[in-house]
């Protein structure tokens, strides 16, 4: 019994691990095709002669194997998943920045397998605990764990696309200011937004990058603009672009738009600013009722505590 629970121990270590690993991997810009043949100009330049097989058992673990199991589950799963939560789930993908390598089918199945490795981690802990420890019943714990891991990749999906859009409306005013002295030195507004996106590493430059690589492939710059909106899907950028795409199609002058844009997204970064100090005592409120009052109660309130029971005690009197 000891060797099984430590299988299952090392099991359900191992499934997390890699599903750690597998949340926490950027998708990569380049194909499975791109990686052989960098690894293939690797060798070369190395002057060593290697066979197909050895070049692909050099690439790391994860692109080797867990990457291709995913795919693979994804492809089966898809056969079984609604075309409409696919497309829904691909969306989301979009607004979080495709933070992993992975399809929207092999992330909805994903969801049964972190529900499999919960439920097996639940199970071992309550196998391992003293009977009577946890007085709830067991088939309500690991049921309750279950629920919790086929929600769990949703959630963490849901907390990705909003860090994306706090870290996008954070950038927007400085990258504005800077697109406002591009174009007023002279700049046109691709040669600007390149600026922008060569300036800084976030998610608002690489936005930024894929709209130029769009229009230099030929897509008209206005559509190039709002599907780039709609990827981070934010009020202050639909403004902004919509701005933007008016001034150009009106002939206003696009210095003096981006300038009132920048103006607005600065008192906008300033309103948000003030509303969470705004929300600050409100949130102090639960630690500073249930942490620091007690401790104050017990430093100030001992002392007197102690001398009234030596003064009105049996001893005292």
């Amino acid at each position: 019994m000891g060797s099984t629970l430590i299988i299952v121990g090392v099991l359900v270590v191992g499934g997390l691990v890699a599903l750690v690993v597998v949340a926490n991997r950027k998708k990569q810009d380049v194909t499975d095709d791109d990686l052989l043949a960098s690894r293939l100009v690797e060798f070369t330049e190395r002057g060593e002669v290697a066979s197909l097989e050895d070049i692909e058992l050099s690439q790391p673990f994860y692109e080797r194997v867990i990457l291709p199991v995913l795919l693979r589950v994804g492809d089966i799963s898809a056969r079984y998943t609604p075309q409409n939560l696919i497309e829904e789930t691909e969306r989301k993908f979009e607004l979080a920045g495709n933070p992993i390598a992975i399809g929207a089918p092999a992330f909805l199945a994903s969801r049964f397998a972190i529900s499999a490795v919960f439920g097996v981690l639940a199970w071992t802990i309550l196998f391992l605990l003293p009977e009577g420890t946890v007085t709830l019943s067991p088939v309500l714990v690991i049921v309750g764990m279950m629920v919790l891991g086929f929600f769990y990749p949703q959630s963490w999906l849901s907390g990705k696309i909003k860090a994306r859009q706090q870290d996008i409306q954070k950038a927007m005013p400085d990258a504005l200011d800077l697109l406002t002295i591009c174009v007023e030195a002279g700049l046109g507004f691709d040669a600007a937004m390149s600026k922008v996106s060569e300036k800084w590493e976030n998610e608002l430059s690489r936005s930024f990058a894929r709209a130029i690589r769009e229009v230099q492939l030929g897509k008209v710059r206005r559509e190039a603009l709002r599907d780039m909106a709609e990827r981070i899907d934010i009020s202050e950028m639909t403004s902004f672009v919509a701005a933007v795409i008016q001034s150009e199609q009106l002939g206003v002058s696009m210095a003096r738009v981006l300038r009132i844009q920048s103006e607005q997204m600065r008192m906008k970064r300033r309103q948000r600013a003030e509303q969470e100090a705004h929300k600050a005592p409100v949130k102090m409120l639960i630690p500073m009722v249930f942490l620091t009052f007690p401790s104050i109660f017990v430093v100030l309130m001992t002392p007197a505590v102690i001398q009234i029971m030596n003064t009105f005690g049996p001893d005292g009197l």
